[in-house]
């Protein structure tokens, strides 16, 4: 059983499962874990581990247009150091305050393989949700897209610094916030923009038809891809960028541009699908329901 066959049976078993976090009388709450072997290349600073757990389920908060306040975090190696140990805690208290929450500890623990297990708090009143897009609403994407990916290739050919400085991304809460006034649908493209459009599309019951030309890649994916079709493959099935995927009504695009405060590309149009169906097509062809899963 893979990650998202057991993700189905989960949320056929738990209510408030289903979307980026979980929402409790007003109360934000998510949990993800992330292990050496899958989610820190060779060269990831403990430093960068901190930030970058940590920022996912700050991720997770933001994807629900919720204000993030706090975050904690396991934190399992063979062996405790001191100065791996603060550089990790450094990177969880620095992306904490970048969003403008706080960072308030967790637990320790020995294990075998370096294993960060990490919860998020966060608030609102009315949450965003997976489930609201509508035919003719516009798709829209924050930042972009494929950082991780390229971030990957430079670990492998040993340019660590910028490897790590590329998987130091800001968890868009700030965006979230803005566009939890606009969006009808709204979700993190942790498992890449794929993925992300056909996970949408099944939760909102709808279906989903993008432009390629309008993707907005990051300039670094050009530059370490091997030809267009890595540019793709890291751009849009890669995943692990954290930028959100939503879906907002045509007539409030404009606004939503202005309020947003990172760049917000359109790169599609919500459709009804086929017969119900939730069908996702780029330029007007099937787009595979591929990404980041565990268990694969």
């Amino acid at each position: 059983m893979n990650e998202r066959a057991a993700l189905s049976l989960v949320g056929g078993l738990v209510d408030h499962a289903g979307d980026d976090a979980a929402v409790v009388d007003g109360t934000v709450v998510t949990t993800d874990m992330l292990h050496d072997r899958t989610d820190f290349p060779g060269g990831t600073t403990r430093y960068t581990a901190g930030w970058r757990a940590v920022g996912a389920s700050l991720s997770d908060v933001a994807a629900t247009g919720a204000e993030a306040t706090a975050a904690v975090a396991v934190y399992a190696a063979p062996e405790f150091t001191e100065p791996a140990l603060r550089e990790f805690l450094q990177g969880a208290t620095d992306v904490c305050e970048a969003v403008g929450a706080e960072y308030v500890g967790g637990d320790l623990d020995t294990h075998q393989e370096f294993t960060v297990a990490t919860t998020a708090l966060g608030r609102t009143d009315e949450s965003v949700g997976r489930g609201g897009a509508e035919p003719g609403d516009r798709l829209c994407v924050t930042g972009t897209l494929g950082r991780s990916g390229a971030a990957l290739r430079l670990f492998e050919a040993g340019e660590t610094d910028r490897a790590n400085e590329l998987f130091r991304f800001e968890p868009r809460v700030a965006a979230g916030l803005a566009l939890s006034e606009h969006a009808t649908a709204m979700m993190d493209s942790s498992d890449g923009l794929a993925r992300s459009c056909h996970q949408l599309a099944e939760a909102s019951g709808c279906g989903l038809a993008l432009d390629a030309d309008a993707v907005p890649v990051a300039d670094v994916v050009h530059e370490v891809a091997g030809g267009e079709a890595e540019v793709r493959e890291l751009g849009w099935f890669f995943g692990e960028d954290f930028e959100l995927v939503c879906t907002v009504p045509a007539r409030r695009v404009e606004d939503a541009r202005d309020d947003c405060p990172v760049p917000l590309s359109v790169v599609g149009e919500v459709t009804r699908g086929d017969d119900g169906e939730p069908v996702v097509t780029v330029d007007g062809e099937a787009l595979p329901d591929r990404g980041f899963t565990h268990g694969e």
